[in-house]
């Protein structure tokens, strides 16, 4: 059984995610797959590969913007809210917690002027702490309002 998350009506996060966990998000209707991890990270997971055939089989779009150790970077706030831009249905993010994908999301929605404290609260009831990004996610949202 998967661990999906919701996080707004369009966008789900969740822990790694395997094969099997393609079929659940398309019953679901998730229209894009965004693997935020890094190949490589730890031994037991699965390549991002494999989850991208596997989704692109089952009619889902995949896009990799893998968040690394090092943070997160406005290349890869832009490439997630271009990837959001252009699909029609829900996303679902994952890495291996689920967290990386959740303060991506964060920041991608602040870029777009949505409120830092709704997108926070939203976090929160899906189980995840902006607390580590909220200071660029208000910076985000201040410089999108001119």
């Amino acid at each position: 059984m998967s661990d999906f998350r919701k996080l707004s009506d369009s966008f789900l996060a969740s822990p790694q995610i395997s094969v099997d966990d393609i079929a659940e998000a398309a019953a679901m209707g998730v229209t894009l797959v965004i693997n935020n991890r890094p190949d490589g990270e730890a031994p037991d997971q699965p390549e991002g590969a494999e989850i991208e055939a596997a989704a692109r089989a089952a009619g889902m779009d995949y896009v990799a913007i893998p968040v690394t150790s090092a943070g997160f970077s406005e290349p890869q706030v832009a490439a997630l809210t271009e990837a959001l831009a252009k699909t029609t249905g829900p996303v679902l993010g994952f890495c291996r917690s689920g967290t990386r994908s959740t303060l991506l999301w964060s920041l991608a929605q602040a870029s777009k002027g949505v409120d830092p404290d709704s997108i926070a609260d939203a976090a929160q009831a899906a189980g995840y702490d902006v607390g580590p990004v909220r200071p660029a996610m208000d910076m985000l949202a201040a410089r999108s309002r001119g």
